[in-house]
């Protein structure tokens, strides 16, 4: 049955027509409990009023039935308007309370222009103009598509500067060092600050190209970007190396001092800079002390000892006129290293430093016949 626009659900509820799913529900439940018969004796007006209740919510609580009930109260609504329009609009000759109404008046019109009258106008076509918020919203839209272009490019370079990092470390670890330095640059183009392809790629042109100018200049590019103290300690190492076989030793020795000030357990880097200060920079003293701190370093954490920076600290107890403990030096290392020529030598010239010109001779004959050739000079002095 199609319900009258006098009389609908939503005036049994009490709500609007436009009322959401949970105000319905809280109507029901507070009319269901308000007209419920048991409260009132089983009084009929209240049973019919709670049945009618119950009705509306059956209908208004189900959202399919709902649409339903509302299309059909549109469509009585459309109906009665018709009807009050059609009794407001009678015709003329239609009695009223018997009386017939009498007949209209013509309409007085004149005859339709002809083509003479008629004046056609062309409308002005109306050029667009831009408003300053026209400009405005223009220039944002620009801006942000912009933004969105330059983000996208961004995010895409560095997965691709990442993605060509790890296949260069897997081709550094399985020792393809072409492969690792050509991904390196691939890195660096994509992200030309990235600091541990810059790391990486500075020691490949040192182990490949043999580079140490171009290899310098990766570390100091690597060093301007925020790292650990440790990294950045490795680094500062590794470019005092560069600056050493560059001809920079003051330049090397400052590099060294910073890598120690981030790492004092960086051992190598005190051995580097006693070596510097020593056949660079003739510092015996300062040179004596990195040495035997490095070594004593070494010593302690169990790593083989480097025999060549022992023959080193060697020079720096002769050039301090330490001979005894220069020659003390050169035994050890003949005692882990019985065949080095190199150590033969450096006993020969102690020999003739201290007077013992047969003694000296016979070292370097002994540095000559296992292969070390800058003994010969001296050994030609030899009788």
């Amino acid at each position: 049955m199609v319900p009258s626009v006098s009389q609908n659900h939503y005036q049994v509820l009490g709500v609007a027509p436009t009322a959401a799913a949970a105000e319905i529900k809280r109507a029901y439940r507070q009319l269901v409990v308000r007209y419920h018969p048991d409260k009132h004796g089983g009084d009929v007006r209240y049973e019919d009023q709670f049945k009618a209740v119950a009705v509306a919510y059956g209908i208004l609580g189900d959202p399919g039935r709902r649409a339903t009930y509302d299309f059909q109260l549109a469509q009585a609504a459309r109906r009665a308007e018709e009807l009050r329009r059609q009794q407001q609009h009678r015709p003329a000759a239609q009695h009223v309370y018997g009386v017939p109404m009498p007949p209209p008046a013509p309409l007085r019109t004149r005859p339709p222009a002809g083509s003479r009258e008629r004046h056609y106008q062309r409308i002005p076509r109306q050029r667009a103009r831009f408003t300053r918020r026209d400009w405005s919203l223009t220039v944002l839209l620009l801006l942000g598509i912009t933004l969105f272009a330059l983000a996208v490019k961004v995010t895409m370079d560095r997965v691709t500067a990442n993605s060509n990092y790890e296949d260069g470390l897997r081709a550094y670890g399985r020792g393809q060092l072409a492969a690792a330095y050509s991904f390196l640059e691939e890195t660096l183009h994509f992200r030309p600050s990235y600091a541990p392809a810059l790391r990486r790629l500075a020691e490949l042109e040192l182990l490949v190209n043999h580079d140490p100018r171009a290899a310098r200049a990766d570390f100091q590019a690597a060093l301007l970007e925020p790292q650990s103290h440790r990294d950045a300690a490795d680094m500062l190492y590794r470019l005092g190396r560069c600056e050493t076989e560059l001809g920079l030793p003051r330049s090397a020795e400052f590099s060294y001092t910073r890598a120690i000030s981030l790492d004092t357990a960086l051992s190598a880097a005190y051995l580097a800079r006693g070596k510097a200060r020593l056949l660079d920079l003739n510092l015996p003293g300062l040179a004596l002390a990195d040495l035997s701190h490095g070594l004593a370093q070494r010593q302690r954490a169990n790593v083989p000892t480097p025999w060549a920076y022992v023959q080193i600290r060697g020079l720096a107890y002769t050039a301090l006129g330490r001979y005894d403990e220069a020659r003390a030096e050169y035994f050890r290392v003949l005692q882990a290293r019985p065949r080095d020529g190199r150590t033969h030598f450096l006993l020969g010239r102690l020999a003739a430093q201290t007077g013992n010109k047969r003694a000296a001779c016979e070292f370097y004959r002994r540095a000559l016949k296992l292969g070390y050739e800058y003994a010969r000079t001296a050994e030609e002095s030899c009788p």
